[in-house]
Parts: C-alpha cells; sequence; structure tokens
C-alpha cells in the first residue's frame, strides 16, 4: 500500500504543479482564451494566489516525504488539497459548470486517500 501512496500522491503533485504554474505563469486573458472561461469573473490576483497555493500542495506532497524533513507535512497538504476540491465543487455546483464536479471528486478522493494512508496505517 506504501506504493500506492507514492504513486497517488505523484499523481496529484504533478496534477497541481501543472495546474497552479499554469495560474501562476499565463495571464487571465491567456487562461480564458485556452478554454477556461470560468476565470472571467475573477481578479487576476485570486488566479495567482490559487495557482501559487497549488504549486506550494505540490511540493508540499512530495519534497518532505523525499527528504524526511516534516514529513507530517505530506497528509496536511493532502487534507488541504481535499478541502480546496470540496470547495472547488461547490463553486462549479453553484455556478452551473457540473462538467467540473467529476474531475474534482476524483481529485477530492485521491487526496483523501493519501491524507487517510499517511495520517493512519502507512504514516512515515
Amino acid at each position: 500500500m506504501d506504493v500506492v501512496l507514492w504513486v497517488v500522491a505523484g499523481l496529484l503533485a504533478a496534477v497541481f504543479l501543472f495546474s497552479g504554474a499554469t495560474k501562476v505563469l499565463r495571464s487571465r486573458e491567456q487562461l480564458i482564451a485556452s478554454g477556461l472561461g470560468l476565470y472571467a469573473g475573477w481578479r487576476p490576483v485570486e488566479i495567482k494566489a490559487i495557482g501559487a497555493l497549488e504549486v506550494l500542495a505540490a511540493v508540499g506532497l512530495i519534497l518532505p516525504a523525499v527528504t524526511g524533513i516534516a514529513p507530517v507535512l505530506v497528509p496536511l497538504a493532502a487534507t488541504g488539497l481535499a478541502v480546496t476540491m470540496a470547495g472547488a465543487m461547490v463553486v462549479h455546483a453553484r455556478r452551473g459548470e457540473f462538467s467540473w464536479l467529476a474531475p474534482n471528486l476524483a481529485l477530492l478522493i485521491l487526496a483523501a486517500v493519501v491524507a487517510w494512508g499517511r495520517f493512519g496505517p502507512y504514516a512515515f
């Protein structure tokens, strides 16, 4: 099971690193033009802040475990991502963007599995 948690954490880290870096590096207009019209009502600073938090969460899923420094940050980062995905589901549902619910739910479940495993039976 430990290997599964490593793979899931790595997958989550890759997804959130890519997603966060995209938000940090692109302008709001570029994001909207690339098909992410959901950001039309958001201020650029909000988009950048979410992107930066996603990058930090991705780093928090991997770096503490690899270095052995403060490995408790791994399940904390996973818990934060699970809560973030629950919030994202609420926002998308309120906006009528139901096509985003399934990917958000999948990421929420993966993050919850990592949090459960690293807080519980497969802690470092």
